[in-house]
């Protein structure tokens, strides 16, 4: 019975997960396809994309025409069914009131967790991005190399499905022949983009995402992932066969009913079950982590939401991957004689040193991409191509006046329309209607293109989290209070981007119709509205200077695990989802050689 009622679990298991996202989705695949017993709580409420995604339904169908609302912040259809940027019930607090320094906290209450919306781009970290500071001498190396996560990269990407290419190009690892799926043709605007794009030096390639171009190989992959294990290898291989093509219609945020991306809840999780080594509780609210007379965990104790009632559940080893700052919450909240300051806090950084990708954008209209023939671009949900970061060389030699690097994201295609149609129309229309409105849609729609950035920041003492003493959510767990300022660094950074995406629009023949900001203040995004938050619990290799070891286990609770994005020592301009999850492969396979060897 994998699916379970509070109250109804076996009196302990192998190991206890907080979290059924990329991080906790991960770790108990990897365990409970080897036999070990996991048990999951997840926050939110049983999510089956195969039943609930609505796959073939247009804009026309939903309230406001599918327009973003505040619980609906990516849109009616998003797949997000509980959650968002506030939360009744959950709430947050900052420390100050600068709006500029303000953080987002996006949460999802849904098993699976963020993989069931998020944009699925799957990039590995380069060799520079896990030692930074001996590059340039700011933030942190990571314990580990490329070449230590590099194995774990190839599993991931093989179990869950990324296509791409192999460019070869600096600090953007290539995958092992035969791993990456073929990516889907680029668009007219992306084609268009990438030849002016060249006469810059900006080289746009096809992106990775974990979107399947073509169905997997069940014949071969079950077997190199688990060599030794025909029963996992027949599960594995009868759950991809159950996953089929992206045939391009529907955005991917919506979920997959045919689970053409990955999701947790499509890739990872329905394996687990099918050994039978996985019980998940849904509606179950971690509050803190149980501790035994020595400081050992126990377990967690957690509310049933559907009830009010508190349970604890027990466990040899217990994994928090429910986010980072959910998780780095959990632990701030788990105090005890042992851990007065938070559980595995003995070093004080916990809560330290949080970072988010810093993003920017700029939009532009290029009269080139107007009256083109009608053609079909929906393709997989989001843009085919991108441009990873390039100035690698200029940087080093210090030529330019921030020191860590973006890729750009670009934007533009003839995707079914939606009302934010017509707010770009108006801008060179001043507002027609009737017959002339028409013509005018005909004409300008496809033309507009956006270009966006994601880039790397490097850790301050400035961005950190706290428990706020004073406010606590609806089952009366104190809340986080969040702390933050961007680095001088960032904002020259946002403010490269919006010089690099105007130049690279008006190198196409267009026009840039959104604001472009030389200082990079109000071109950076608000802390958190990239949704890549991590760190907060950082892995070293002393416990003096970090949370974790290399392999995300607490120095001070040998049979504490974090697996998700709070031993981030970095946070690279490569969106964090892929790396996670190999560290949280990683880290599981560590977890079970020191269960057999009698050391948990």
């Amino acid at each position: 019975m994998p699916h379970i009622n509070a109250g109804k679990t076996k009196p302990d298991y192998d190991v206890i997960i907080v979290g059924s996202g990329a991080a906790g989705g991960q770790t108990a695949y990897t365990l409970a396809m080897e036999g070990v017993k996991v048990l999951m709580l997840e926050a939110g409420r049983n999510y089956d994309p195969v039943s609930e995604t609505p796959m073939f339904h247009t804009n026309e169908r939903a309230p406001l025409r599918g327009a973003r609302t505040p619980d609906k912040a990516f849109g009616f259809y998003d797949a997000t069914v509980d959650g968002g940027w506030e939360m009744p019930g959950e709430p947050y607090t900052n420390a100050q009131d600068r709006p500029e320094d303000t953080f987002r906290w996006w949460r999802a209450r849904m098993l699976g967790g963020r993989t069931n919306h998020w944009g699925r781009i799957s990039l590995r970290n380069g060799p520079y991005d896990f030692k930074p500071y001996s590059r340039d001498g700011l933030g942190f190396d990571w314990p580990i190399s490329y070449q230590d996560v590099a194995p774990y990269y190839d599993k991931v990407e093989s179990l869950i499905g990324v296509y791409g290419s192999n460019e070869g190009l600096e600090n953007t690892p290539n995958s092992p022949e035969g791993v990456l799926l073929a990516p889907p043709k680029a668009r007219a605007a992306e084609i268009f983009a990438r030849k002016h794009a060249k006469k810059l030096g900006i080289p746009i390639v096809p992106i990775h995402r974990a979107v399947l171009s073509e169905r997997l190989r069940s014949d071969k992959i079950p077997k190199w992932l688990h060599p030794s294990n025909p029963k996992a290898q027949q599960i594995l291989a009868r759950e991809m066969d159950r996953r089929l093509a992206c045939f391009w219609a529907t955005d991917c945020i919506r979920g997959c009913s045919i689970k053409a991306n990955y999701q947790s809840t499509t890739v990872h999780l329905p394996p687990a079950l099918a050994t039978g080594n996985l019980d998940i509780i849904t509606n179950a609210m971690a509050r803190m982590v149980d501790i035994d007379r020595y400081g050992k965990a126990t377990g967690i104790n957690f509310v049933d939401k559907s009830t009010g009632r508190d349970y604890s559940v027990k466990g040899r080893i217990v994994v928090l991957a429910a986010s980072a700052m959910e998780t780095v919450r959990l632990m701030l909240n788990s105090k005890s004689p042992h851990h007065p300051e938070g559980m595995g806090n003995s070093s004080g950084l916990l809560g330290k040193y949080i970072m988010d990708t810093t993003g920017a954008s700029v939009s532009g209209q290029i009269p080139a991409l107007e009256d083109l023939p009608p053609h079909n671009e929906d393709g997989a949900g989001g843009a085919h191509v991108y441009a990873p970061w390039w100035l690698y060389k200029e940087q080093a030699a210090g030529n330019l006046d921030f020191p860590r690097g973006y890729h750009i994201e670009t934007g533009g295609t003839r995707e079914a329309p939606g009302v934010h149609t017509f707010h770009n129309l108006e801008h060179f229309t001043r507002g027609s209607y009737g017959k002339r409105l028409k013509e005018d849609a005909r004409r300008y729609f496809g033309s507009f293109v956006s270009y966006s950035g994601r880039g790397e920041m490097i850790p301050n003492e400035n961005c950190f989290v706290t428990i706020d003493p004073e406010v606590e959510d609806r089952w009366g767990i104190p809340v986080l209070k969040f702390h933050w300022k961007w680095a001088e660094a960032e904002l020259r950074q946002a403010a490269h981007m919006h010089e690099t995406f105007a130049e690279l629009i008006i190198e196409q023949g267009g026009t840039v119709i959104s604001e472009v900001d030389p200082t990079g203040k109000k071109a950076i995004y608000k802390p958190g509205e990239i949704i890549h938050e991590v760190g907060g619990a950082i892995m070293g290799e002393d416990r003096k200077t970090s949370v974790t070891n290399s392999y995300s286990q607490t120095w001070d609770v040998a049979n504490m695990f974090l697996t998700d994005g709070a031993p981030f020592c970095s946070n690279a301009d490569k969106n964090p989802t892929l790396t996670i999850m190999a560290l949280a492969w990683r880290s599981a396979d560590y977890m079970m050689e020191e269960m057999r060897k009698g050391n948990i």
